[in-house]
């Protein structure tokens, strides 16, 4: 018999998450190789396909705190109007079935750096406390 240590935590609201922070740096390095890429397929189809899959669920994850960082801003505010537009643009991108390409894996860098760049533009319009 195997006993297993493993716990998973019950956290609907992703509160848990929301305040982890997202290994930032390894993910901009793959969108930086992946967007110099330039001659052909270097890579076999099911090593492309891995890499989406990275971005995709990575772009999910910066997509997610790109959300709750736009909520704390009032509504009428700019940078949360351009937030949700990048949000439905993003949820438009993820619903594309990923494909073994260097097209497809491109693409996916593309909108983690979108998503990155949004993000990063909330924190600067984040009120700041005090």
């Amino acid at each position: 018999m195997h006993t297993s240590t493993h716990t998973v935590p019950y956290d609907p609201e992703g509160l848990i998450e929301a305040e982890l922070p997202l290994d930032r740096e390894p993910y901009e390095c793959l969108v930086k190789a992946v967007l110099a890429w330039t001659g052909p397929e270097a890579l076999a189809e099911r090593d492309l396909e891995q890499i989406a899959l990275q971005l995709t669920g990575h772009a999910r994850a910066v997509a997610s705190d790109v959300r709750r960082r736009a909520a704390q801003l009032p509504k009428d505010s700019g940078p949360r109007a351009l937030a949700d537009v990048v949000l439905r643009e993003a949820e438009g991108r993820l619903s594309v079935t990923i494909e073994g390409t260097v097209r497809c894996v491109q693409n996916r860098a593309r909108l983690v750096r979108a998503l990155y760049e949004r993000l990063d533009r909330l924190e600067a319009a984040r009120p700041q406390a005090g």
